[in-house]
């Protein structure tokens, strides 16, 4: 089982990226003004480039199962608290966790990664 599966009981969609291009948010306009748009933080920006409150947490995951070296660590999570990448629960080894920290930031939109929940097995 990978991380996407494990963490948000999901597939890898089709069209998934891990740096997606964002969609136009598209907003109904109020009158005969021509419709506006407005950017999606990158935080927030899902596996196909829609907004997605967990977008960045599930862009991680999907990077994680995209690494050959990183196989699924049942005992460790990832979450988000805005912009931040929170890796949580147990990990094998120091090296293994330095590695997801290093793939983890590399995730467009990500501006720190808090590993202070995480422990060497």
């Amino acid at each position: 089982m990978g991380w996407l599966q494990r963490l948000f009981g999901m597939e890898k969609p089709e069209n998934a990226e891990v740096n997606p291009a964002p969609q136009a948010v598209v907003e109904a306009p109020s009158s005969d003004v021509a419709t506006a748009t407005q950017s999606i933080p990158p935080e927030r920006l899902g596996l196909s480039g829609e907004y997605d409150q967990s977008g960045l947490a599930k862009r991680v995951a999907l990077a994680f199962d995209e690494d050959d070296q990183l196989d699924d660590v049942n005992t460790l999570w990832v979450a988000q608290t805005g912009s931040t990448v929170v890796l949580k629960g147990k990990v094998p080894s120091q090296e293994i966790l330095n590695k997801m920290v290093s793939v983890a930031r590399s995730v467009n939109g990500t501006t720190d990664v808090d590993t202070n929940q995480a422990t060497i097995e």
